[in-house]
This record gives structure tokens, C-alpha cells and sequence, in this order.
């Protein structure tokens, strides 16, 4: 199951006590106050990693708590500080402190930033000896650690995006050039959440089918546009069964327009699919507009493995080069 948000609870440690202790030798009395300060809590960290459907593991333990300080010690000594704890996220992450406001974009691989600071340890009566009390009975509590809510974000950071309207041959196309697995049928929104293939060590995504009104929420909405934004190429397939292929190529500009002007501006192919289903005469058509649009175009139908080569060689070449 692939996860794109969620939200958890998340709690820095607590510091550790300090404590009263006295210093004893034997056979004298106490001589002196060594009661040690206790130690920090542990910080939470969030770490990016690259593994996209790590968000599945968190939906049975979305609470994550830091190791607490520990108390102070006889002889003078510190409590040992509580070990850091670090939540691991996909790379693309972006994770939101709901109630402070505070925002942590990870987009690189290893990425760390602290999320919450553990609470300082307290003091033990060795620190408040002093020329005029020599026998301190003071200590003090450890002081809590922060908590807090966190919204999970995350947009795919993928190489290349298959974008298009609904069944213009995403699915196919993604399951040809990689070992998605991704589900292919003759209807509407076979595809409801992105899948994901290996294409040579770069990632290529399968984005769900946008429909006229996408930017303003319709079919699958934004839940999808988000996805497309980070996407360094896309590749936006057209359906040759369509009867202007041309204008329902339009119709998903517009909306990627819409949602964001910057989508546009991306390295973007033409793919024109299922060329098997029209005469050729009504294929040389379908080319001739689309060349107007100067963008790169490619014709491919699933079962003719030669299209498939030529644009897969061709993706390969223009990756290695960036």
C-alpha cells in the first residue's frame, strides 16, 4: 500500500532527575554533598531515506518517543543522556509541526533535521554547594521534553512522470519499459495511486489519470498534481483513438498550468499510443498536428516492440546526458 500522508505523535525525551547524595568514606561521617546532575533526553530527528512506501510501516505505530535522561548518580556522577531517536521518511518529504508552524522540506538522500528537543537534565545538590551551604538538600527535577503533532507530506521525486488522461496507455507503457506491475484496463481510473518502476536506475512514475478540471479538484485532483510537481521529465501520453489528439493534449497542459506554471516549463515528450487502432492515414494526420506543438514526439502501440525500443533507447540516452 503507498502512503503519501499521514500524521503521527512524536515526544522528545524527558531529562533525568538530579539527585541528593552525599559523599561517604569509611568509618567518618557524610563529608560532602555529590549528588550528580541527571542527563539530557534524547532529540527527535526526522531522516530522509530512499524508500517511497516507507509510510506503510508507521500505520500501526504512528506515536514515537525519544529515550529519557537518566537520573543523576552517587559520587558526583551525570546521568547517562537518553539516546536520540530518528524517524525515518522517503526522500520528498515534508513534514509540518502542527502546532508551532514549523516546516523541514527533505529532499536529499540522508537529509536529518531535528524535529524535538529533549528536556535538560536536572541538578543534583553537589551544584548548589557554596561557601555558605556546605550540606545542600536541594535538587531538581529533569525539565520534560517538546511534543507535538506532524503532518507527513510526501511528493515523489521521481526522474521521469507518465502523465495523460485516463487510459491513454500509462499503465501499459510504464509495464513495458520497467517491472512495476501496475494494472492495466479498458476503463476510466485504472490506476489510483502512483506505481513506480526501475527504468535503468532511474525511477519513472505512473501518475493517475488527469481529467478537464484536475486543478480545481476534479476526478483525482490535486492528490496527484502535487506529484507531477517535483518530477524532473514528463512523458504525456495521448491517446490515437481520441478523435482530436491534439486538443486533449491542450486539455492537460492547461490544467498542469493552472495548478502550477512551473509543470509546464518542464523537458516534456509527446507520446501518441495505440497507433495499431487507427489507419495509417489517420495516424499521418494525428502526427502532422501534433508537430506543430514542437515538442519531441514518439508513436508506440504495445504490441509493436520496435516503438517501444526506439523510445526506450532514446530515454535512456537523454537521462545518462543530464
Amino acid at each position: 500500500m503507498f502512503i503519501d500522508e499521514m500524521s503521527i505523535m512524536a515526544k522528545a525525551g524527558d531529562g533525568g532527575d538530579g539527585v541528593v547524595r552525599w559523599r561517604q568514606e569509611k568509618f567518618k561521617p557524610k563529608s560532602g554533598p555529590a549528588g550528580g546532575n541527571g542527563g539530557k533526553g534524547g532529540d527527535v530527528f526526522v531522516k530522509a531515506v530512499r524508500n517511497l512506501s516507507l509510510l506503510s510501516r508507521y500505520t500501526g505505530a504512528k506515536t514515537f518517543k525519544a529515550e529519557n535522561g537518566e537520573s543523576g548518580r552517587s559520587l558526583s556522577q551525570y546521568g547517562r543522556n537518553g539516546d536520540d531517536l530518528y524517524i525515518e521518511v522517503p526522500v520528498g518529504s515534508r513534514v509540518t509541526d502542527i502546532a508551532r508552524g514549523r516546516v523541514y522540506e527533505l529532499d536529499h538522500e540522508g537529509q536529518e533535521e531535528r524535529i524535538l528537543k529533549g528536556g535538560r537534565g536536572g541538578l543534583g545538590n553537589e551544584y548548589f554547594k557554596s561557601s555558605t551551604n556546605r550540606s545542600p538538600q536541594e535538587s531538581t527535577k529533569g525539565k520534560s521534553g517538546e511534543e507535538g503533532e506532524f503532518l507527513i507530506e510526501l511528493s515523489l521525486v521521481v526522474d521521469v512522470g507518465l502523465i495523460g488522461m485516463p487510459n491513454a496507455g500509462k499503465s501499459s507503457l510504464i509495464n513495458l519499459l520497467t517491472n512495476a506491475g501496475s494494472r492495466v484496463g479498458d476503463y476510466p481510473f485504472t490506476t489510483t495511486e502512483p506505481h513506480l518502476g526501475d527504468f535503468y536506475g532511474y525511477v519513472i512514475a505512473d501518475i493517475p489519470g488527469l481529467i478537464e478540471g484536475a486543478s480545481l479538484g476534479k476526478g483525482l485532483g490535486h492528490k496527484f498534481l502535487k506529484h507531477v510537481k517535483k518530477t524532473k521529465m514528463l512523458l504525456h501520453l495521448v491517446s490515437l483513438e481520441e478523435k482530436d489528439p491534439k486538443n486533449q493534449y491542450f486539455t492537460i497542459f492547461k490544467e498542469l498550468s493552472d495548478y502550477d506554471k512551473s509543470i509546464t516549463d518542464k523537458e516534456t515528450w509527446i507520446i501518441l499510443t495505440k497507433k495499431d487502432l487507427i489507419s495509417e492515414h489517420e495516424m499521418e494526420q494525428a502526427i502532422s498536428s501534433i508537430d506543430k506543438i514542437g515538442k519531441r514526439v514518439f508513436v508506440i502501440a504495445k504490441n509493436d516492440p520496435e516503438s517501444i525500443k526506439k523510445l526506450s533507447d532514446a530515454l535512456a540516452k537523454h537521462l545518462r546526458a543530464e
